[in-house]
């Protein structure tokens, strides 16, 4: 199962383990079974504090294990065979099982302890998801925690009669003692908000009590973080208030145009920002969404969604943008039912479907070419009279046996009962309404600025982006904008990194040309 690279690897993490460890195993005569068996005889063989048992629970999931620290209760399960990007989840379950020290701040280490109540949680992943580590992660980091806390993950292709019972169309799919808790990738950070009610009020104390920035950067994507890194290498104080930190670039699989890095993954060149961004001492204030924008004397003031008000000289808006919908009846009603925006995430749950694409442009037609080779068939759906991918692209797209591309369509609706089952289109040369059958729609369209909350505060373009002159300024003094929210053309993650460099050094700049206070 694991390459001798790999062997020594996870052989040496595991001389960090202080505590011996028991590996569990709910196996029967299938050939996943023997999969699992195979894997596990190779972890075991690794390290003299790890110990195989066979599980005599007849109503385990079968191929299924758990971790657990010996003689404890640890509530750990892996249902399926944990590679691709799950193997990390599971060298982190043997490592923290074992006793070595999660790298979480202490806080959030006492407030996982102290969670009342029993919580009984699966999440459905595919071994293709780039989300769904996080949220394994996390559920087992809270299940080594609080004996409280059980964890399960669940290969979502393994065992698909239970995606089908449920309905699951999306991925990573949580269930808290059987009801459906969360859809899409959660951190633990959020995960424990959720279930800490009296979190946000605590949160909201805090953040009122915080002395003036001198800049205060709204989002935490590649713009944000360039911006945040270069106002703290001036020495003034600096801080970073974000929805999610690493952005869209947490959603973004592969990555092979960021200069001096051949090839890269969405989700680690976040985590690369988001260490590089500590190095410098920066305020994170992680999962707090902006609500409202004040100029006041002295600088700006940033209301956040729970009460707390921030107050800066100057602040950076990088908010980023979001997936564009496609705004027709039936899409939200089928959101995680059929009507998906993550191929890579998604795409295996309709393995033998039908499906569609729903846009021609480069994300549009990437997204295509991969579902071709899982899925029975795709259809792509292009508004425009032709595709406007790159050339290479189109031509393995239509190499494709399994493909069939339809121009001049304008979706107007999707179908279904209780999940997609299709969706209607107007060829718009002859205006026909045309249906297709298919239990799948991915929706591929382009990004839209996540700056409604700033609608009559700064000076935004018709597309809604906010407009910057040449040294990333809005319309208000003292305010500043990079990235993908803004008006600067090409939204890529080098160039948001570039302009949220020019923001901040124009921020430093305004604060001692200016006279800000």
């Amino acid at each position: 199962m694991l390459d001798a690279t790999l062997k020594t690897q996870l052989q040496s993490y595991l001389t960090r383990l202080q505590h011996p460890i028991e590996l569990v195993a709910a196996l029967d005569d299938g050939a996943k079974s023997a999969e699992v068996r195979e894997l596990l005889d190779e972890i075991s063989a690794l390290s003299d504090k790890i110990t195989l048992l066979e599980d005599t629970d007849a109503s385990q999931r079968k191929p299924s294990f758990a971790v657990r620290r010996a003689g404890s209760d640890m509530k750990i399960r892996f249902a399926g065979i944990p590679l691709g990007h799950e193997f990390t989840s599971l060298v982190l379950a043997l490592l923290q099982a074992g006793g070595h020290p999660p790298k979480v701040e202490a806080d959030v280490i006492e407030q996982i302890k102290a969670l009342p109540g029993h919580y009984d949680f699966e999440v459905f992943i595919s071994l293709t998801c780039h989300n769904c580590p996080d949220v394994v992660q996390a559920l087992n980091l809270m299940a080594v925690l609080n004996s409280n806390v059980r964890s399960t993950m669940i290969d979502g292709a393994l065992f698909q009669a239970e995606v089908e019972s449920r309905q699951i169309m999306g991925v990573p799919a949580i269930y808290l003692n059987g009801e459906l808790f969360g859809q899409g990738r959660m951190t633990l950070e959020e995960i424990i908000a959720k279930l800490d009610t009296n979190s946000a009020a605590r949160d909201a104390e805090k953040l009122n009590a915080k002395a003036a920035f001198d800049v205060l950067v709204v989002g935490g994507g590649p713009a944000g973080s360039a911006a945040a890194i270069y106002a703290a290498r001036k020495g003034i104080r600096t801080g970073v208030v974000a929805e999610r930190f690493g952005g869209q670039v947490m959603d973004t699989l592969g990555i092979e145009n960021f200069i001096s890095v051949k090839a890269t993954e969405g989700p680690k060149l976040a985590m690369a920002l988001e260490e590089h961004v500590k190095e410098y001492g920066v305020d994170i204030m992680n999962l707090q969404r902006a609500q409202a924008l004040k100029p006041v004397a002295g600088g700006v003031e940033i209301t956040l969604e729970n009460g707390a008000v921030l107050r800066s000289k100057t602040v950076i808006l990088s908010t980023g943008a979001r997936w564009r919908n496609m705004n027709v009846p039936g899409e939200a009603e089928f959101r995680t039912k059929g009507v998906a925006y993550c191929p890579h995430c998604d795409g295996p749950l309709f393995k033998g479907k039908r499906v569609a694409v729903i846009g021609g442009g480069n994300s549009g037609v990437e997204a295509a070419i991969d579902l071709a080779g899982i899925v029975a068939h795709v259809t792509l759906l292009e508004f425009d009279s032709v595709l406007r991918a790159d050339a290479v692209l189109q031509n393995k797209l239509r190499s494709l046996p399994n493909v069939m591309i339809i121009t001049s369509a304008q979706t107007t609706q999707v179908t279904g009962t209780d999940k997609v089952n299709g969706l209607n289109y107007k060829d718009r040369v002859s205006g026909e309404v045309q249906h297709i059958e298919l239990e799948g729609i991915f929706v591929q369209i382009g990004l839209v600025p996540n700056t409604d909350w700033l609608k009559g505060v700064v000076n935004l373009s018709p597309r809604g982006e906010i407009e910057v002159d040449a040294k990333g300024q809005t319309s208000v003094p003292g305010v500043f904008a990079a990235g993908d929210c803004t008006t600067v053309p090409y939204k890529q993650i080098i160039i948001a990194m570039g302009e949220g460099a020019k923001a901040s050094l124009s921020a430093f700049d305004h604060i001692i040309r200016d006279g800000a206070h």
